[in-house]
């Protein structure tokens, strides 16, 4: 890589990097595993920069590579053993303090935590990162069926389990 693409690449990873993060956040839910995810993202990118001038949306490029790496993270043996203590959250300490409108999103977030990998990387790319059906499908390498099809479906099922927690909280009451 010559020094002007270099320096080309270190800004955009310098200004999007916590744009990123976040991202990889909503997709895994671990800030560990997040930071690993960007830091493969970030590598990839920089082996491809040069073929990457074609590319449209650089962001949403780099937004798609985070949820397929997730998605291939989850495909790997390692992954499925289960650690016998877990460190609290910090949302879950967030949540006992929070105003309404951040116990909303808190409530949101672990209905998403209950979503099939694959339907939370759609929605999160469809609606946090809001892009369109197509690009979503381009970006996961998948048809533009399977993108709305998994859309319906994930969303009626975060309607299921929110009608299922509000009545169960009602119950409690």
């Amino acid at each position: 890589m010559r020094k002007s693409e270099e320096a080309a690449y270190r800004e955009l990873v310098t200004t999007r990097l916590d744009a990123w993060r976040r991202t990889a956040y909503l997709i895994c839910r671990d800030w560990h595993r997040a930071d690993d995810l960007v830091g493969q993202t970030i590598e990839k990118l920089y082996l491809r920069w040069r073929k990457l001038s074609e590319v449209r949306d650089i962001d949403a490029y780099v937004r798609g590579m985070l949820g397929r790496a997730w998605l291939d993270e989850l495909r790997r043996p390692h992954r499925r053993e289960l650690t016998v203590s877990q460190v609290r959250d910090i949302d879950a300490t967030v949540e006992e303090d929070a105003s309404d409108e951040v116990a909303a999103r808190l409530g949101l977030s672990e209905l998403l935590d209950r979503l099939a990998p694959r339907k939370r990387v759609i929605l999160i790319l469809r609606f946090y990162c809001d892009l369109s059906v197509e690009e979503t499908a381009d970006l996961l390498g998948i048809t533009e069926g399977t993108v709305k099809s998994q859309t319906a479906k994930g969303l009626q099922t975060l309607r299921e389990l929110a009608t299922a927690d509000f009545h169960e909280v009602g119950a409690e009451k």
